[in-house]
């Protein structure tokens, strides 16, 4: 019985492999630049030719984008699974937050609880890091960079997991849960018992991944949306007492 040659793979289509598992991975995310084709090219061991033949292909795919005299950068449309059609319909019917928050109770909780497992300590470091950042924008009252880091935060949990479908798939969503966390917070941030409950609930959610505690870590980011959740339906629950309130003021004054 005759065999087929093995045909060996070209060189190209193993850097270009590479560096599609590093995107996969999220050591290369959407809208970062690459090194420089030199630096790839010791990194990998390989000629520079080599290298600019994986990009090239690499962008024929669309997962790469060269920019004339600006380098070679991860395409930032990479795992935007959700269209700007789709995402003003979420805008424009708020009541969809509550859609997003059950999604994000399975979701999170999923991502804290493999974060405490599988998370190393360069993952626990960098969620340490996200965490620091959110603690000086919460102590500075700066709510738009506070929606931003408490995204950061998220998402740091996110690539914790070493679950590459996960973290893209959070990272995806990433416009959403920014409106998300943007909406919410500025529902509850003019209590400051809100507030204050809420940061303190990162800091718990934090701590059980930083001592890989995975049941408490999940149940930690159950608790922290569940409360969220209670919040905005209670400031929603008020809000209609008030109108009615103002209803009645004016009916009482017509007659």
């Amino acid at each position: 019985m005759a065999y087929k040659p093995v045909k060996q793979q070209k060189l190209s289509d193993v850097i270009a492999g590479q560096i599609e598992e590093m995107v996969l991975e999220g050591i290369f995310t959407p809208g970062q630049r690459l090194p420089a084709e030199r630096e790839l090219a010791v990194q990998f061991d390989v000629s520079r030719p080599s290298i600019r033949e994986a990009i090239q292909k690499l962008s024929a795919k669309g997962i790469l984008e060269s920019r004339q005299g600006g380098g070679n950068y991860v395409a930032k449309e990479i795992g935007s699974s959700l269209s700007d059609p789709l995402l003003d319909l979420f805008r424009r019917h708020p009541e969809a937050r509550y859609d997003l928050l059950e999604f994000r109770h399975a979701l999170e909780g999923v991502s804290a609880y493999y974060a405490a497992m599988r998370g190393t300590a360069a993952d626990k470091a960098a969620i340490q890091k996200c965490y620091a950042v959110l603690q000086r924008c919460h102590e500075e009252n700066d709510f738009e960079q506070e929606v931003e880091a408490d995204v950061a935060f998220h998402l740091s949990i996110a690539s914790a997991t070493h679950n590459m479908v996960l973290l893209h798939m959070v990272r995806s969503l990433l416009s959403l849960l920014r409106e998300h966390v943007w909406a919410n917070l500025k529902h509850l941030y003019p209590r400051e018992s809100h507030r204050e409950k809420i940061h303190a609930q990162h800091k718990l959610l934090m701590g059980a991944i930083l001592e890989g505690r995975p049941e408490d870590a999940r149940q930690a980011a159950y608790d922290h949306l569940a409360y969220v959740e209670e919040a905005l339906l209670e400031g929603e629950r008020e809000h209609t007492r008030l109108e009615r309130a103002l209803r009645r003021s004016h009916l009482q004054s017509d007659a």
